[in-house]
This record gives structure tokens, C-alpha cells and sequence, in this order.
């Protein structure tokens, strides 16, 4: 999964329309002010993202914004996530030790199937979002991409495990998880990430296979049968949010 990345084209007259609060640009991403106080405004973001070219992001109200710029920002995309992931794997093996069915591999057993995509990704995560805002307090924020995946590699933003493959690799395998399971990005802390999910995994041989690639991506996801491969991959079978928190200082 290659490609250069670049900040989509702003449209100022058609981000007019959103009806923002007050806010400001920090670096490459806008950030209201104060937490919304209009739920629905992370919807209408992602409505108007073709015409606006600006993709909304739920941001952690306590959140020091210069913690989500942790590292240089890439030029490019250049990284295979199955390799990427694979390495991460290799990087956590520690954490692995005493997990069952994952002590067993001692290297990545690879990407999980695509899933047949039948809901609108976009659709889901505007929804998924608006949920998320009116349930607990979020500032709203607006990054200039052509699709959610490249935000953390447009911010220069990665977990304390991403070691050198940085942001691009954040990226890659989210533009992957994005490809595969229309799992789209709505919201980023300085060290937790949300995806809203179109197409979950419906069988636990699935979600298996996916539940392999959460714990190389983050070796300590935000599920409590973690350490229990097959109760983990029983909690992902239709689950239309993942959710994944990094502890402070890495691993």
C-alpha cells in the first residue's frame, strides 16, 4: 500500500457551509475551541467532505494539541501494511507471551480477508460519530485529506509502538483497514485512536485473523478478554467500533 501523501485542496467557500464554532488552525489541523456543543456537527462534516475537502476528527477535550504532532510528517505512504504489521508483531512478542492461540505464531500470520462492504463506510462513520460526540464531550477537528487514513501521517502522528516506521505506517495499515473493512477514522487522542466499522467480521475464524492484526498494531487494545485470542476475536464478530489506547511511554 503506496502512494504519495498530500493535503487535499481546501475549498473555503464550500467549508462555509459547515457552521462552524469558534476555532483555529493549529499546523494542518483545525481545532475548535471548546467541545461541541452540537453533536451532529461531526455528521455534517463528513456529508460535506467532497464538496469541503476537510474530513472531521473527534479530538479529547483535555487534549495538548501539540501531542498529536509527535513526529515528522511523511511525504509518502510508502509502507506494505502486512509488513508493517508483521514487524510490529515481531517488536510485541513479549506481550504475546501466555496469549493462546497467538503464542503459537512466531511470526504474523498474515492480513485478515476482505469483508464484502455492503453499508456506506462514510455513511457509518458520520453516524457512529454523531453517537460518539453526544455521548461524551469532544472538540471538533478538521484535517485536509483525501481520506481518513492519511490524517495521523498528515499530522505526523503515531503511537509510542510505532517506532521507525512512524505516521506512514499508522497510515498504511488504516488505509488498508479503510480498503478492507470500511473501518474509517473518527476520532484521535495523543495516544488512542477510533475507527467506525462498515464491514466487522462476521465469523469468529474471521475476526480471528483480525484480532492478530489489533494486537500488532496495539499490543494492549482497549478490550478486556485481550488476553484470550478466541474471547477477543467472539468480541469483534459484528463489533462497529474499534477502539485501541496505547499506555504512556510505549511498550
Amino acid at each position: 500500500m503506496t502512494g504519495t501523501i498530500a493535503a487535499a485542496p481546501l475549498r473555503p467557500a464550500a467549508a462555509s457551509e459547515l457552521d462552524l464554532p469558534p476555532g483555529r488552525w493549529h499546523g494542518e489541523l483545525w481545532l475548535t475551541d471548546r467541545p461541541l456543543d452540537r453533536p451532529r456537527s461531526f455528521l455534517a462534516g463528513v456529508a460535506a467532505q467532497p464538496r469541503t475537502a476537510l474530513w472531521p476528527l473527534l479530538v479529547p477535550p483535555e487534549c495538548n494539541v501539540g501531542e498529536l504532532f509527535a513526529a515528522r510528517a511523511p511525504s509518502r505512504i510508502d509502507r506494505d501494511p502486512g509488513a508493517v504489521l508483521a514487524r510490529w508483531w515481531a517488536g510485541a512478542g513479549e506481550r504475546r507471551h501466555g496469549l493462546g492461540t497467538f503464542s503459537a505464531f512466531p511470526a504474523f500470520p498474515g492480513l485478515a480477508r476482505p469483508a464484502w462492504i455492503r453499508a456506506d463506510p462514510l455513511a457509518e462513520a458520520g453516524n457512529t460519530g454523531s453517537l460518539l460526540a453526544a455521548r461524551a464531550p469532544h472538540r471538533l477537528g478538521l484535517v485536509r485529506a483525501s481520506r481518513p487514513a492519511d490524517v495521523p501521517a498528515l499530522l505526523g502522528w503515531c503511537p509510542p509502538s510505532a517506532g521507525e516506521e512512524g505516521p506512514a505506517g499508522v497510515s498504511a495499515v488504516l488505509r488498508s483497514w479503510e480498503d478492507r473493512f470500511g473501518a474509517v477514522l473518527i476520532s484521535l487522542g495523543p495516544r488512542a485512536v477510533e475507527l467506525s466499522v462498515a464491514a466487522p467480521p462476521r465469523t469468529p475464524d474471521r475476526a480471528l485473523a483480525v484480532a492478530a492484526e489489533h494486537l500488532a498494531f496495539c499490543p494492549e487494545p482497549d478490550h478486556p478478554s485481550r488476553d484470550e485470542p478466541w474471547a477477543f476475536a467472539n468480541e469483534l464478530v459484528g463489533r462497529r467500533r474499534w477502539r485501541f489506547r496505547w499506555a504512556p511511554g510505549g511498550v
